[in-house]
């Protein structure tokens, strides 16, 4: 997508003023992308306008900035931005601007520069960790915002944060990054009755279903970390090539950025506090390549998972709706590129609950398959994709294709589908009733 930008030099200020200066030049880009999302039904769910600016400059010889902006305008507003600041976000985070249709934020404003053979990055930044396509294992530097669900690219739905950076490179091919993250900053969910509001017993506490109890709903309350300092999230992760395989080693210490939703029943009122909890990730990538095929692997073990109980009064009593275990999840996938301008991905992720609990509402295993198509056509001037996601549990799935016209080489025309099936109680399946068509553009200047 941001490959579309092209970078321009252009004159800060008059070549007489800055004629022996680094800042005598900057490189300037920008995308514009519009994009009309149409339901099953033929109702209009969003025609958003989305423009960022990006500037690239180096202010001294050891040190370079990049700021980009984002300004979004849904003139249909049916996925929820409202007028008021998110309160996933940090004091120091979240949009300068917003309003009922839209918002403008500070998408990444980071600089970069060398200390003593190490490479530092301060800023507002994203990281990607990990190697999955559809799904997360180990990328959770970064929350996400589900506005559209899993919909949206990672690239575009992650949210950047305020952070130190830095690369240590060991050797010739190993290196270390240390992460340092004072950011407060956590996922971003639709907000109630929009379209992806979330509805799925696995994440949505069900508490219309004590009503039969004579148990109502009495409120909700939502507790943030408040101390950049002694909340803040340190990860590490030492890269290493070892006989053809590229080794990753991940250790993340961190707020979990969705909320732990405690339910509580006083006076038979039944109210939730959602907390958010700490947990250490510690985890693994290996990939190598045989030939056509590429073999990827990502593991995790995270100390702490919270996953809702069936709400029953007996288990809001005993633990508050809320079974805690740790967690180890995974994901096997194999690419083959034997076809002309083709690739198929296939993978295989896995959860695993080392704590079993009566009246878990998800499995102490959880599985689901992916599959991935990509194929260009006519050096590149056409390209069509899709991603299947089918959850083995709950017999639920999604599907996501796209086809794209290169109509300049910075212009680009495309069509897409989005497509959910299955059981609505299940993750993908609650969406069931949201299949989509888009048709948009990208312009990179």
């Amino acid at each position: 997508m941001k490959s579309l930008c092209k970078l321009v030099a252009l004159p800060l200020l008059t070549l007489s003023q800055l004629a022996n200066s680094p800042l005598a030049f900057a490189e300037y880009s920008a995308i514009y992308e519009q994009e009309w999302a149409v339901d099953n039904k033929g109702r209009g769910q969003k025609f958003e306008t989305l423009f960022e600016p990006q500037w690239n400059t180096s202010l001294t010889d050891n040190l370079d900035m990049t700021f980009i902006g984002r300004v979004r305008f849904d003139g249909l507003d049916k996925l929820g931005p409202d007028d008021d600041r998110g309160d996933n976000y940090g004091e120091a985070n979240g949009p300068v601007l917003t309003s009922e249709h839209g918002d403008i934020s500070i998408r990444e404003w980071f600089f970069d520069t060398e200390v003593a053979g190490s490479y530092w990055r301060i800023g507002k930044q994203q990281v990607v960790w990990g190697q999955a396509d559809g799904l997360k294992v180990l990328d959770v530097v970064n929350p996400q915002s589900y506005r559209e669900f899993i919909l949206d690219d990672f690239e575009d739905s992650r949210i950047p944060l305020w952070m130190a950076n830095i690369e240590l490179p060991i050797g010739d091919e190993n290196s270390l990054q240390l992460l340092w993250i004072p950011d407060l900053s956590y996922n971003e969910f639709a907000v109630d009755g929009s379209v992806y509001q979330l509805t799925t017993p696995l994440l949505a506490p069900q508490v219309s279903a004590l009503q039969a109890q004579g148990i109502t709903f009495g409120g909700y309350r939502h507790n943030k970390p408040s101390s950049p300092i002694k909340d803040s999230d340190l990860g590490l992760r030492y890269s290493m090539f070892y006989h053809g395989w590229d080794l990753i080693f991940n250790y993340f210490y961190h707020y979990l950025d969705s909320p732990v939703n405690y339910q509580r029943i006083e006076q038979n009122q039944v109210y939730i506090e959602a907390k958010y909890q700490r947990s250490h990730l510690l985890g693994a990538t290996a990939s190598k390549a045989f030939g056509d095929f590429t073999l990827r692997t990502e593991v995790g073990y995270s100390s702490d998972s919270y996953h809702l109980l069936k709400p029953t009064a007996a288990a809001y009593a005993r633990q508050q709706g809320i079974h805690n275990s740790a967690d180890i999840s995974s994901v096997i996938g194999l690419d083959w590129q034997g076809l002309t301008d083709a690739m198929i991905s296939v993978q295989w992720f896995q959860s695993y609950l080392l704590d079993d609990e009566p009246g878990l509402i998800r499995g102490q295993n959880d599985h689901t398959l992916s599959f991935m198509y990509t194929q260009t056509f006519e050096n590149e001037t056409w390209e069509f994709e899709t991603l299947v996601l089918h959850g083995l549990e709950l017999d639920d799935g999604s599907v996501q294709t796209k086809l794209s016209y290169m109509l300049e080489s910075n212009i680009k025309l495309y069509l897409g589908a989005d497509i959910f099936y299955g059981n609505e109680a299940g993750l993908l399946g609650q969406f069931k009733d949201t299949d989509r068509f888009t048709i948009g553009f990208e312009w990179g200047f």
